[in-house]
């Protein structure tokens, strides 16, 4: 199918190459033959009258032409997708779908468990695959990389539908044996302890706890340990003085393995609100508008679940 002069097949090589930067990688990705890639690239800089992506070192680079092409060519595949290519019904118990779904590890520990059970329940036959949380979400989100975010709300992008999942409150975590299980854990002593945090990789999409904290008391914490997850922070204050500030559900979870106490925060901690979101072409996806429902009956059975 042609377009102004333009073979719309092209579109999804131009796709694959910008996202792979590579010939070979983008080929596997297409099922195609090198030279079959190759041709490809070749007609597409013909059409466009511009290199698009050029050689530097092992690695092909695009040119500002190719970077102002990128997320206009992703646009009009995920429409594509989205309005002409969805079934028009979704059977979870014979659907061969995978869904990709953006969450921390701290969903995936006291949220997505309730999920697959109740999947399991509706012998859903789709498959589920968590993707890691990294800086900017909403642009996996954009390019079609995830079919949902389960982030907290403060992250979410404004161009998408969105609702809140449900909240979540914040607990201190302590070694049990340690001088701050001891006594009242006072504003003083939590700010002149050493804290072990969570810092996304590649830095963040919004405000982070340190960033809220600063602006609100004009003074920050004394970060002794970073992570790139949630799950280990009350694992790593065994055995030290340090203090981890966590989801009070995954404190909770974790507080029967691990020689820990649990602490109300000294100051007062905004609950967090859990969001969902889902890229706009695809609000009446039927898989998505299942998954959707499967999520909030998913908070009902985790809120039903005793500590």
């Amino acid at each position: 199918m042609r377009f102004n002069r333009l073979d719309l097949n092209l579109l999804v090589a131009l796709d694959a190459l910008l996202t792979e930067r590579s010939i070979t990688k983008a080929s596997e990705r297409l099922n195609l033959s090198q030279s079959a890639t190759s041709n490809a690239l070749a007609r597409l800089r013909e059409y466009f009258d511009d290199e698009l992506l050029v050689q530097v070192g092992r690695r092909m680079e695009p040119t500002p032409r190719a970077e102002g092409l990128r997320d206009a060519v992703r646009d009009v595949l995920v429409r594509v997708d989205a309005t002409i290519a969805i079934q028009p019904e979704f059977d979870p118990s014979k659907s061969d779908r995978i869904f990709r779904i953006f969450v921390s590890d701290y969903t995936q520990m006291v949220f997505a468990p309730h999920l697959l059970a109740l999947a399991h329940e509706e012998r859903c036959a789709a498959r589920f695959e968590f993707l890691p949380q990294v800086s900017h979400p909403q642009r996996s989100l954009e390019r079609g990389e995830a079919d949902l975010l389960i982030i907290p709300r403060g992250f979410l992008s404004p161009e998408h539908p969105e609702e809140t999942l449900y909240s979540e409150e914040f607990v201190c975590v302590v070694w049990r044996h340690g001088s701050l299980a001891q006594g009242e854990l006072s504003f003083e002593r939590y700010l002149a302890a050493g804290h072990v945090v969570m810092q996304p990789q590649g830095g963040g999409g919004g405000d982070s706890f340190e960033a809220w904290f600063v602006k609100r008391y004009g003074v920050t914490r004394r970060v002794a340990v970073t992570s790139y997850g949630f799950s280990a922070l009350p694992a790593m204050v065994v055995g030290t003085e340090f203090i981890a500030t966590v989801h009070a559900r995954l404190a909770h979870a974790l507080q029967p393995a691990l020689p820990i106490e649990l602490r109300q925060p000294p100051l007062p901690i905004t609950a967090m609100e859990q969001g969902l979101q889902w890229h706009k072409y695809r609000t009446q996806d039927p898989g998505l508008v299942w998954l959707r429902g499967l999520l909030r009956r998913a908070v009902a059975r985790m809120d039903a679940t005793p500590a």
